[in-house]
């Protein structure tokens, strides 16, 4: 039964053996069959019944195994063949259009107890998921009475038998006996079977595997995992659900980009981010990082666009090796996402609508009893709020959670079509996501609109798969972190004394210049470019609109039963307009505009063009040798990737003879109005070949090879033009070739090796020129060029072991390790006299850790089903080298660097040394302290700063490891899931709580007033104020801001009733489900959520510069299946 079992899981063959049975042509019947067979298995010989004809067979599994005779018939009919076959078994045949049906004969007891009256059994077969199963066999035990399952899973069988036992068997499912007293109606669930292990997943360049021959570890995720708990980016949704994934949501909010790290941050200056790959064509996201330290701006990010009802499976490819055929994008690994299809069967129409409100999630602690000004000045401060105790009769009650936050609406609704024949199948969706944000007049939308079409003609022989998809997507402020433009930074900080209803009504009619105005008493915050947070939300207004489509065409034609070639071309367009106003009187930081404040606006337009091109051609082997024993699956092709971006933008105040508040760019002053156009054009031609050898169905060889040919190469005296990237892997199936215990009935260990790459920055080899905008010509840039580039090489090594035992458990193992060296680095260092920057390849980190996958289920009698999978991936990340005895290529000097500062804020620094880590965070400032190290105290009660301080080392901002437990109950109808997700180790830093601090409005500066000091060297008292304005704010001391990133939470939760169509007069299935995610975070000591990150850059990560807050979202699901 090893062919069946390769057809576990897929629904088009669900849906074909429906079809077959239901329109079978007349010359079916009276097929000739030509069969020379050894003396084998009854199962092998059926394997050649149907291959030269289009029965199907239904039997026990048992059967399969019985020896049958030498065969050797030529053009036969089946009657014949089958006769001949079965000649003095103790097997039965009965042929139902082209169902076969064997059973073991009948006894002479048997025939005498199968004398009854005539009973009609009835019901529907489903799945663990509720999706109901087509082409389900059903047989009544010891007799030759049976049926199938039509397209909605319903089946009627009718039968003499007094007693019957109805046997409930499908591929990929286990076998279930039933057996029946007084009832007629059946209905029964099937569960996976996880005994069968050639399940098949789809792995890289959307090449289809068996599980069993795999020497790397691919982790699939169907779509039910997506949809359950759906997010607006649904990557969001992987996140604990697969081991060696670490997913940092981001703080943009709905549609925002996610951070997805696999098996630690390889790279010093490139990305780290995995490889996204829609049905095996690369998806590269040309996008930004997002905001770090001034700039608020948000982003989003290719994938985000993608409908999540749309997904069929997704494949995870944590390792290098089982993205190897990516070349020189394999090495952060991929995301491979296998889309929806049409099915053959009649029309099937899903409606699905989805609310979750939003409220946030994890934020520090604001006190409002201190009110407004600063009893350390002689000057009364309008800003802080280090005044008096407040009373009743002034107390405001300030909250920014519930007076300026509010409850955000995500609301997304879907309609999905799928129809088809036996040659034609279609597919179509049309979505909608539509959410309001927690800040105010903060939107996003989308719209998405798909549609598929598979079709086979010249007999089958060849295939024609298209499709089509338009994504319509805006946003409105979208914010992540940073102090410019953002509404929480004065929202936080607003004086406790004041009364906030005041500044709601955010302008005022100027009656001189005839405009509204922004109204913010004082100038409040204005170090900080602080306005009026409404007037931020409503007048500094930052947009995007942006027009996508992808245009898809895969063609097939199938030579011979093992040969086949295919290719496939994708275009993937996107237009953009980014628009940037600022209303008169907004803070003049924000702009070009040299006075006080802008007097009539300003205005800025950024148009983007993004072009992605893709094609490959593939010839496909999968061929058998000598009965069985040997086996060969190879893929030999070449690919093109073509990446285009256009960035045209102007931006600038409008000019004094302009209309105030008028937006475009007439109007803006020629003068101080910046205009820039940017892009780039890389492109990328591959050959490669992947072959899998297996022994026995016992033993897989697996080798792969791809050589890339980037433009980054192409530089006018470049050394090299193409980089080659090897992978090698083989498994083992313990459990075929060695005695194992019978309570294991599957056990594999695998080991790869791959040398895989990371693409380099362009332009490197060579000569570019920059835009001066003071003598408005073009000026050479100044880096040294590189002629000689190495590839940014990852060497991975990894072995693992796949079990499953005690009949309900499987588990997966993984240990790795990744050296990626000859990195492309800027060392800061001026090689000479008329080159300002030098790049150098020497840099080199070491990756490695474990990853863990162990999972449950188990199904009572169709009743109950509980399924449970726990996750555990530790990594540890090392800087090998940064820069050893290189040579300066001008001056012929030898240099080393001992450390390099990548980024941060303030005094809080990453910085890089050999032998720590990529995320190590330093301090550079510290407490001015005596001669025993105790913090230095005046004559007055004052602590001063020391900012020229050695390194001291924080800590690092990646986890020790991450953890989940996900369950998932059914109970007849009902179903309950949650999980369970926990981080350990690692340091964040939180800026906002210096500012906090500074001003006097975090409950900590409250409760150490309430104290009457600061504690400090065990025993002396420092009044508060006096300790935070200096510990705190912009130039504070980063060690006191620095918190555990260990926490614990309830990730995920829902609990759905499904209420089938039998009871709703056939109409339709109906799924109600109340969902939630990050309902309770159970354990964190960070005033802000850890997993939340306000850019997908490798820095930054773990820093909150008035970061948006993770939300907590409750919602509902309404699923309608027609």
């Amino acid at each position: 039964m090893e062919s069946k079992h390769s057809l576990r899981k897929s629904t088009l063959f669900r849906t074909l053996l429906i079809l077959l049975f239901m329109a079978v042509p007349v010359q079916w019947a009276v097929a000739q069959l030509t069969l020379s067979t050894p003396r084998t298995t009854l199962g092998i010989v059926i394997k050649q019944i149907q291959s030269q004809s289009k029965y199907q067979f239904f039997y026990n599994d048992k059967l399969s195994t019985i020896t049958v005779d030498p065969l050797s018939v030529k053009d036969a009919s089946l009657e014949q063949v089958l006769n001949t076959l079965l000649k003095n078994k103790d097997i039965s045949y009965k042929i139902e259009d082209n169902i076969i049906y064997l059973s073991e004969k009948k006894t002479e007891n048997s025939n005498q107890q199968q004398v009854g009256k005539e009973r009609t059994i009835t019901g529907q077969v489903i799945d663990a998921k509720g999706e109901p199963l087509i082409g389900v066999s059903i047989l009544i035990k010891g007799t030759n009475d049976g049926a199938i399952t039509d397209m909605d899973g319903n089946y009627k069988v009718i039968t003499k038998s007094p007693n019957p036992i109805i046997i409930y068997s499908y591929i990929g499912y286990r076998t279930q006996e039933i057996p029946l007293k007084e009832q007629n109606l059946v209905n029964v669930t099937l569960m996976d079977d996880t005994q069968v292990i050639d399940e098949v997943v789809v792995t890289a360049l959307g090449i289809k595997r068996a599980t069993k021959a795999l020497s790397y570890n691919v982790q699939e995720v169907k779509s039910a995992d997506l949809l359950t708990n759906k997010d607006a980016n649904f990557i969001n949704s992987l996140s604990g659900k697969v081991a060696g994934v670490t997913i940092n949501s981001s703080s943009s909010g709905v549609g925002g980009a996610s951070k997805v790290v696999m098996r630690g941050s390889k790279a010093i200056d490139q990305s780290s981010n995995a490889l996204y790959v829609i049905d095996g064509v690369p998806m590269f996201n040309l996008g930004g990082e997002g905001g770090k330290e001034f700039d608020s701006k948000g982003t989003t990010e290719a994938i985000a666009d993608i409908n999540p009802e749309d997904i069929e499976s997704m494949s995870v490819l944590t390792g290098a090796a089982a993205a190897a055929l990516y070349g020189s994008h394999a090495a952060n690994g991929a995301i491979v996402i296998t889309t929806k299809k049409g099915k053959e069967g009649r029309l099937s129409v899903t409606v699905s609508q989805n609310t979750d409100f939003l409220r946030p999630f994890r934020m520090p602690e604001f006190q409002n009893r201190y009110g407004t000004g600063d009893l350390q000045s002689a000057t009364s401060s309008v800003e802080k709020s280090w005044g008096n105790k407040l009373n009743s009769a002034n107390y405001m009650g300030y909250d920014p959670a519930s007076d300026f936050l509010q409850t955000g609406v995500v609301t997304t609704e879907t309609v999905a079509l799928s129809t088809g024949t036996e040659k034609n199948q279609t597919y179509f969706s049309a979505s909608a996501v539509n959410s309001k944000g927690m800040v105010p007049n903060n939107d996003y939308n989308r719209y998405n609109f798909t549609f598929r079409n598979t079709t086979s003609f010249l007999n089958d022989k060849m295939t024609l798969d298209i499709s089509a998809n338009y994504i319509k997507q805006n946003d409105k402020n979208m914010v992540n972190q940073g102090t410019y433009s953002n509404p929480l930074v004065t929202a936080y900080l607003f004086p406790r004394g004041n009364d906030w209803n005041d500044i709601k009504m955010y302008e005022r009619y100027d009656t001189t210049r005839k405009i509204d105005t922004q109204y913010w008493p004082g100038n409040m915050f204005s170090a900080m470019a602080g306005q009026n947070p409404y007037w931020i939300t409503y007048r500094n207004l930052r947009e995007n609109d942006k027009d996508r489509y992808m245009l898809s065409a895969n063609l097939s034609y199938k030579i011979l039963d093992w040969l086949s070639v295919s290719g496939r071309v994708r275009i993937d367009n996107s237009n953009n307009d980014y628009t940037k106003k600022l209303y008169a009187t907004s803070n003049s930081t924000l702009t070009n505009e040299n006075k006080d404040a802008l007097l009539r606006g300003s205005f800025g337009l950024e148009k983007t063009t993004e072009k992605q091109t893709y094609a490959d051609f593939m010839v496909n082997i999968n061929k058998t040798f000598k009965k069985d024993v040997f086996s060969i699956q190879a893929n030999v092709g070449g690919s093109f990737s073509d990446m285009l971006q256009n960035v045209f933008s102007n931006e600038g105040p409008i000019s004094e003879k302009g209309l105030a508040n008028i937006f475009n760019v007439m109007q803006l002053d020629n003068t101080k109005t910046k205009r820039i156009q940017s892009g780039y054009h890389d492109q990328t031609q591959s050959i490669f070949a992947s072959a899998e050898i297996g022994y026995k169905s016992t033993y897989y060889l697996t080798l792969t090879g791809r050589t890339d040919w980037p433009s980054q190469l192409a530089g006018p005296n470049s050394v090299k033009s193409a980089f080659f990237y090897p992978s090698i892997g083989g498994s083992v199936i313990l459990s075929e070739l060695l005695p194992i215990p019978k309570q294991i009935s599957f056990l594999k260990v695998r080991a790869s090796y791959a040398s895989v790459g990371l693409p380099f920055p362009r332009f490197l080899a060579e000569p570019t020129y920059k835009w001066d905008e003071a003598s408005q010509s073009w000026l050479p840039k100044t880096h040294y060029p590189m002629t000689d580039l190495k590839p940014e090489k990852t060497n991975s090594w990894e072995i693992g072991l796949t079990a499953k035992f005690l009949n309900h458990f499987n588990l997966d193992l993984s240990l790795y390790t990744a050296k990626t060296y000859n990195q492309t680095i800027d060392p800061k260092i001026s090689p000479s006299s008329g080159y300002s920057t030098f790049y150098v390849q020497t840099g080199s980190v070491r990756n490695k850790g474990v990853e863990v996958s162990l999972g449950y289920q188990n199904d009572w009698n169709g009743k109950f089903n509980w399924s449970s999978n726990f996750t555990f991936s530790a990594n540890k990340n090392e800087i090998l080298e940064l820069m050893e005895n290189y040579e300066n290529p001008v001056s012929h000097e030898r240099i080393t660097l001992e450390r390099l500062d990548v980024g941060g804020f303030g005094s809080a620094r990453f910085v890089l040394k050999k032998g720590g880590g990529l995320g190590d965070l330093y301090s550079t400032a510290d407490m001015q302290r005596d001669s025993n190290g105790n913090i230095y105290v005046n004559a007055n009660g004052e602590v001063a700063s020391n900012t020229q301080a050695e390194d001291i080392k924080l800590g690092s901002v990646f986890p020790k490891c991450n953890l989940a437990w996900r369950n998932d109950f059914r109970w007849k109808d009902l179903s309950f899931g949650f999980m369970l997700s926990a981080r350990v180790g690692g340091i964040v830093y939180s800026a906002t709580q210096t500012y906090l601090d500074y001003y006097g409005v975090s409950e900590a500066t409250a409760a150490a007033r309430d104290f009457g000091g600061v504690v400090v060297n065990g025993g002396d008292l420092v009044d508060a104020q006096k300790w935070y304005s200096v510990v705190a704010g912009q130039n504070g001391i980063p060690q006191y801001y620095t918190y555990s990133a260990t926490n614990l939470r309830v990730q995920e939760a829902s609990i759905g009733y499904t209420i089938s169509k039998n009871k709703l007069w056939g109409i339709a299935d109906v799924t109600v489900s109340l969902v939630g995610r990050n309902l309770w975070m159970i354990y964190c000591k960070a005033p802000f959520d850890p997993e939340a990150v306000a850019t997908t850059g490798n820095y930054y990560q773990g820093i909150d510069n008035f970061m948006m807050p993770s939300t907590r979202n409750l919602g509902f699901n309404v699923r309608f299946k027609f």
